[in-house]
C-alpha cells in the first residue's frame, strides 16, 4: 500500500494531566502517515483522487488546538479517527503525537504515542 506523509506539524495546546499544563500550555509535535492507493492520483493528476495535505493539517490544527484534553494518547485517537472518516480512500492511519517538554523528572529529548488505526 502506498503511504502519505504529513510530517513534523508544530503547534500549541493546553493538554496535558497537570494543571500548569493546562494553564501555560506546551509545543506538541504531530505526524500522520496514511495508507492509501495514490496509483488514480499519479495517472491523472487530480487532487480529488487522493489525499490533501492541507485538510489534514487542517484537521489534526483543530483537534491539537482545540479541546485541552489530559492524554496524547487522546489527541492521537481523535486525530486517527477524524482522518479516517473525512477521507474514505484511506485504508489505515498512523498518527504519533510528540510532547517534547513534559513536567517530568528526568533526561529525555521527549515523550510521544504512536498508535496505527485502520477501517
Amino acid at each position: 500500500m502506498d503511504k502519505i506523509y504529513v510530517n513534523g506539524m508544530d503547534f500549541y495546546g493546553y493538554h496535558g494531566v497537570f494543571a500548569e499544563e493546562n494553564k501555560l500550555g506546551q509545543r506538541f509535535f504531530v505526524d500522520v502517515v496514511m495508507e492509501v492507493n495514490t496509483r488514480e492520483a499519479g495517472i491523472t493528476d487530480d487532487l480529488n483522487k487522493t489525499v490533501n495535505y492541507g485538510e489534514v493539517y487542517k484537521i489534526t490544527k483543530n483537534i491539537m488546538e482545540g479541546q485541552a484534553v489530559n492524554l496524547v494518547e487522546s489527541l492521537a485517537e481523535r486525530i486517527s479517527h477524524a482522518v479516517l472518516l473525512s477521507f474514505p480512500m484511506v485504508h489505515a492511519v498512523v498518527v504519533k503525537v510528540v510532547k517534547p517538554n513534559p513536567p517530568i523528572q528526568g533526561h529525555y529529548e521527549s515523550v510521544a504515542v504512536e498508535i496505527r488505526r485502520e477501517r
